[in-house]
């Protein structure tokens, strides 16, 4: 994928990254599961589509309470990875689908919620608005999502600036942060909160593996060099850390 406005238009797929994705990148914090909860969004007989699905990290988290969940994804290798950990999770409410968000296989008014987390701003937003609109149902929920560390860390200011010296191309954190009150539609409230996440040097190294500057759009040569120099970077701090991050939640009541 290539966009302008992302990584000044360098080629990145997060396809690249499922493996890693599956395994490191579910890391939001229980404070947002309550939050979304507080919404509506995962109550039982509610039907409820995730967008930009990535391997079903939110869906995952909220799937006990017996929403009809439906989730997608424009990766293939996205939806392959959420589909075996739903089999390996013995989760047999949620439907994973290779779709973009702005043409969807669902029919008008299908769902009461509808969540997009770490993804709006890939989305081509004129016409993935007008499908949130046509897809939702009369009053129901729209949330994006969007969650960072935060560079006053140490540990991740290292891991950052690490990522910035062998991929100058990449944006990090502008686009999401800057979408989050850029409202696709009126009335939208916006909640932030900041929180200390628990990672061990293995899992903070896999969750920066995972990302839009590294795995999804470095080359083979760079990546290994990378590999190397973090694994190398992170042998100076203890092996369990928190890392601080903040947590934007954006959330809309769509009258139709």
């Amino acid at each position: 994928m290539r966009l302008k406005h992302i990584d000044n238009g360098k080629n990145f797929d997060f396809g690249n990254t499922s493996k890693e994705y599956a395994k490191y990148r579910d890391i939001y914090p229980r404070e947002l599961h309550e939050k979304l909860y507080s919404l509506g969004i995962g109550h039982k007989d509610t039907n409820w589509l995730d967008m930009g699905t990535g391997t079903g990290v939110i869906p995952f988290n909220l799937c006990e309470f017996g929403a009809d969940i439906k989730a997608i994804d424009i990766s293939e290798n996205q939806i392959l990875a959420a589909k075996e950990l739903a089999n390996e999770k013995k989760i047999d409410n949620i439907e994973f689908l290779v779709s973009g968000a702005e043409t969807t296989p669902f029919s008008d008014n299908s769902f009461d919620c509808i969540t997009a987390a770490q993804c709006f701003w890939y989305f081509d937003r004129e016409n993935a608005i007008n499908e949130i609109k046509r897809i939702i149902k009369p009053n129901g929920t729209f949330v994006k999502i969007y969650m960072s560390y935060m560079l006053t860390d140490e540990i991740a200011n290292d891991s950052h600036k690490l990522v910035k010296k062998l991929n100058k191309n990449w944006t990090p954190g502008a686009s999401g942060s800057k979408d989050i009150y850029n409202h696709p539609f009126e009335n939208g409230e916006v909640e932030t909160f900041e929180c200390n996440i628990p990672f061990t040097s293995e899992s903070w190294h896999g969750r920066m593996l995972a990302c839009r500057g590294t795995m999804a759009s470095m080359d083979e040569d760079t990546l290994n060099k990378w590999n190397k120099k973090h694994l190398k970077l992170l042998e100076k701090y203890p092996e369990e850390f928190e890392i601080r991050h903040k947590v934007y939640i954006a959330y809309y009541r769509i009258e139709k």
